[in-house]
């Protein structure tokens, strides 16, 4: 069976003002995919306490928006057998940053996390999300 990837749809707007924001304030944009899972009635969410994490310095980039996912303690419902797609925007990373680290900080198991994310000069990221540590 062939995999079938569905692209996120992002309004015209939202994307003209987030370009914007970048411009001006140094914002990260990260754009998340939570791989498809052969389980139905999958639920996830994010928490506040997601960071992005300096690999080379104490600094954490805050979260400051959240697209196509809800913020705890709401859930968002995954789709049965298909990746599914939301984007992150966190304030900006120290631009000596090489790499960094995506973190949810939580009181309970299954907190996302990706690792050594190499910095661009763009700061827009696709990564996939996986749940451990």
């Amino acid at each position: 069976m062939e995999e079938i990837l569905v692209k996120p749809i992002i309004a015209k707007e939202l994307l003209e003002s987030l370009q914007t924001k970048i411009e001006e304030e140094k914002q990260v944009i990260v754009h998340c995919c939570f791989p498809a899972s052969p389980f139905l009635g999958n639920l996830i969410r994010i928490w506040n306490s997601t960071y992005l994490l300096d690999n080379q310095s104490d600094h954490k980039s805050k979260l400051i928006h959240a697209e196509n996912i809800t913020i705890y303690p709401n859930w968002t419902a995954v789709p049965f057998m298909q990746d599914f797609w939301f984007t992150l925007v966190f304030s900006g990373l120290p631009k000596d940053c090489k790499s960094f680290n995506l973190k949810e900080v939580i009181p309970e198991e299954g907190g996302f996390f990706v690792e050594s994310i190499k910095r661009n000069s763009l700061d827009v990221y696709r990564v996939k999300i996986s749940e451990s540590y």
